[in-house]
């Protein structure tokens, strides 16, 4: 057996070991913005699987293959089930609102609640399947609620 037909093999077994990005079985509540973005990566995705296409050396290099049929895939069925959600301010904490708390130890935080492709804790957003946004949905300014196990003051809702 020849080296250059085990590293063949090699890159093989590791596109082939590529696992799916997990698909959540929470409903894909999607803000407009979170639609838009899901809709350029899925444009990226196709643009990545015509590029590993038309390379032409699909042999020599199918881990950029597979990742790009894996994320293909994965923005597809994202795309395809998004359930684009716009409402209005009322009051409430809500999908696609801000909402700010002052925790017991004085931290003031905003947060956006988003769908889960788009919510970044680091920019300040947050799914609406997390810990925090469940404890704050439907609350208003004034409320209290318990977010990992200490209380939390609402001060602001947008």
């Amino acid at each position: 057996m020849s080296v250059a037909f085990t590293r063949e093999e090699d890159l093989e077994a590791t596109a082939a070991d590529l696992p799916d990005r997990p698909v959540s079985s929470h409903a894909n509540l999607v803000t407009p913005e979170g639609l838009a973005m899901i809709e350029a990566e899925l444009a990226s995705a196709r643009a990545a699987y015509a590029a590993a296409q038309a390379k032409g050396d699909i042999e020599a290099d199918r881990t950029a293959m597979a990742r790009a049929t894996r994320d293909l895939r994965y923005w597809s069925a994202r795309r395809g089930n998004a359930q684009l959600v716009e409402t209005a301010p009322d009051g409430a904490v809500r999908f696609g609102g801000s909402v700010t708390i002052e925790r017991e130890d004085g931290r003031v935080q905003t947060w956006r609640i988003t769908g889960e492709d788009e919510a970044d804790p680091a920019k300040g957003s947050v799914s609406h399947v997390s810990p925090l946004a469940r404890a704050l949905m439907g609350k208003r300014v004034g409320d209290v609620a318990v977010v990992a196990g200490q209380e939390v003051e609402i001060t602001a809702v947008d």
